[in-house]
């Protein structure tokens, strides 16, 4: 009975709720089904493709109604019976522009879709991006405080021996305060990496929409291989939407070209009179004159032209911007690497040989509990800052290789 009573509760309660721990990879693929920026690029896309249906179609035709050659003065004045010209006339016009500019405008329509689609995959290597830093940056805030954790729990022990040591004479009553006042600090160093933690599990939120992020499974390796990403640059999604949009601005030079030649147009039309008199038909054809060119449609060419001289520029500034991007974050990640290595291989041994030695003295009657405290003080620093640089070459590898790889993949 308490089951079902409690079923309205649980549907409540989002399905996310209950979603499993998220590995590296399942993070990405959740944020690439579910954020709400794809979506909304991909609705873009389609609806371009829907456009594009009648991209370059003939006009619709223009029906028209009227009275013509209605008498107004004259001894006929308002008399439209009495005269053989009054007559209703009922027509249909059909514009047809040049075939050039129909073509044109197709060609802009594809174009569109596919500055549509570029621009999707530039948003989706964001998320892919994002939802990477997120999940990185949430495993080594975990990891932070764990390290944290065993380092306080250890100091602790060695605090819990004071009363004994006092009593026995081998410790000062005033050197308690020091391995409390160690404790405190490192409590509050805790509490920060606790509010890093829940930081990191929102910002992850943001891109899987998991309400309450768990993550699981080992932290990926991104080897960075410099050449390979130099040479991809080309087919990153970034410049191949600016390739989207100088083809754009392309069909436009031709639409405004194709604006140079005549557009036509035909009509037919039915005029009925007095039943006295006959009826007329009427038929004609229409051609738009260009005689302006140059005040026109030059200008607007000239105009076009310019535009896609403009995306040619911004295609090699954004290509020689990402370049440099690539070229600084090789440097910073060599650097933090060469970072990594020394402080896990000298500086956090150096650390826990301090540890070791201060409490054989200190067991040995020959060191304090401020020394004790100083030693695991600088321990904790040593290890966060060697997480702090791991985490680093980690985020370096992941960010490196997502954003800059081509999409030749």
């Amino acid at each position: 009975m308490r089951l079902f009573l409690c079923l309205p509760l649980l549907a409540a309660i989002p399905g996310m709720a209950f979603a499993r721990p998220l590995t590296f990879e399942a993070a990405l693929q959740r944020a690439r089904q579910d954020a709400p920026s794809l979506k909304a690029k991909a609705l873009g896309a389609e609806a371009a493709r829907s456009a594009r249906g009648g991209a370059g179609a003939l006009p619709d035709p223009t029906l028209g109604v009227g009275v013509e050659s209605f008498p107004i003065s004259g001894p006929l004045a308002f008399e439209p019976q009495r005269d053989d010209f009054t007559m209703a006339r009922v027509g249909v016009s059909q514009d047809i522009p040049n075939l050039a500019k129909r073509h044109a405008q197709q060609a802009r329509a594809d174009s569109d879709i596919r500055a549509a689609d570029a621009g999707t995959a530039v948003e989706a290597r964001a998320v892919e991006v994002g939802t990477a830093m997120a999940w990185i940056t949430l495993a080594y805030a975990e990891r932070r405080l764990a390290a944290l954790d065993d380092v306080l729990s250890r100091l602790e022990r060695v605090v819990r021996t004071t009363p004994s040591a006092v009593a026995s004479g081998n410790a000062r009553p005033a050197q308690t305060l020091a391995g409390q006042q160690a404790i405190a600090a490192m409590q509050d160093r805790r509490s920060e990496l606790v509010s890093n933690v829940a930081r990191a599990r929102a910002t992850l939120t943001r891109w899987t929409g998991d309400l309450a992020p768990e993550i699981a499974g080992s932290i990926p390796d991104f080897p960075v291989d410099a050449t390979g990403l130099r040479a991809g640059l080309d087919r990153h999604p970034t410049i191949q939407m600016i390739d989207a949009q100088a083809r754009q601005a392309d069909a436009d030079v031709r639409l405004a070209d194709a604006g140079r030649r005549s557009d036509f147009g035909v009509n037919l039309a039915y005029q009925r009179r007095d039943p006295r008199f006959g009826d007329y038909v009427s038929a004609g054809v229409t051609v738009s004159l260009p005689f302006f060119t140059r005040d026109r449609q030059n200008a607007g060419i000239a105009a076009a032209q310019a535009s896609a001289g403009r995306v040619l520029a911004e295609r090699e500034a954004a290509r020689r911007a990402l370049a440099a991007d690539l070229d600084a974050d090789i440097a910073d990640h060599l650097m933090h690497h060469e970072q990594w290595m020394r402080a896990q291989g000298t500086l956090q041994p150096l650390a826990e040989q301090r540890v070791k030695l201060e409490t054989a003295s200190y067991g040995a009657g020959r060191a304090s509990l401020v020394d004790i405290a100083d030693a695991y003080a600088a321990l904790a620093d040593a290890t966060l800052n060697t997480l702090d640089r791991e985490a680093l070459v980690a985020a370096d590898g992941a960010r490196l290789t997502l954003t800059y790889r081509s999409d030749a993949r």
